[in-house]
């Protein structure tokens, strides 16, 4: 009885951490679509992404609203990555965010269900419910917007977007809340 209450309290352990974070939609922003046969490309590329639920492209703004599917696990590269393998870039990401209690240390990181976020623009914050945030890192906005956000990420994985995070190299998102 004993070991199942412990195995009870380690579940719920890991049900309140995977739930601690969770994006729930993005605005993608795609640049280089000419037609609706481009836009059709890109569509379908992100739809073969097992974690994405929906898709809707508008045209009119050049930006696909993607749905994610509950508790998946969000992989925002292979995003980035279908988009560029369909033949056409990324001009900007905004994510909502289901933060549970996530604290923003002093130098603006937080770790999230192995997630690592640098945000540029917060520090020492507490981010409850849901918070919109745009990513920021290389090939997620344009080059000029990146070396503009350069002078101001005061953040050494910046560039790369990697860095060593508790002995381990590690992806780091770097984001500006919206």
């Amino acid at each position: 009885m004993k070991a199942i209450k412990i195995f009870s309290i380690i579940m719920l352990f890991f049900t309140v951490n995977v739930s601690a974070q969770q994006i729930s939609s993005a605005d993608l922003q795609v640049t280089g679509l000419t037609c609706s046969m481009c836009s059709n490309a890109t569509q379908k590329s992100l739809e073969t992404l097992n974690f994405i639920s929906s898709v809707k492209p508008d045209l009119n703004k050049n930006i696909f609203v993607l749905t994610f599917k509950k508790d998946a696990n969000i992989n925002l590269d292979l995003v980035r990555k279908k988009v560029q393998d369909a033949g056409f870039s990324v001009g900007g990401l905004t994510a909502s965010f289901n933060f549970n209690q996530v604290k923003i240390d002093d130098k603006g990181q937080a770790i999230v269900d192995g997630n690592v976020y640098r945000f540029v623009n917060a520090k020492s914050k507490t981010l409850n419910g849901t918070v919109k945030a745009s990513v920021v890192d290389k090939n997620f906005i344009s080059g000029s917007a990146f070396k503009k956000q350069a002078t101001t990420a005061n953040s050494d994985a910046y560039a790369s977007g990697t860095g060593v995070v508790n002995g381990k190299k590690t992806r780091i998102y770097h984001l500006v809340l919206s």
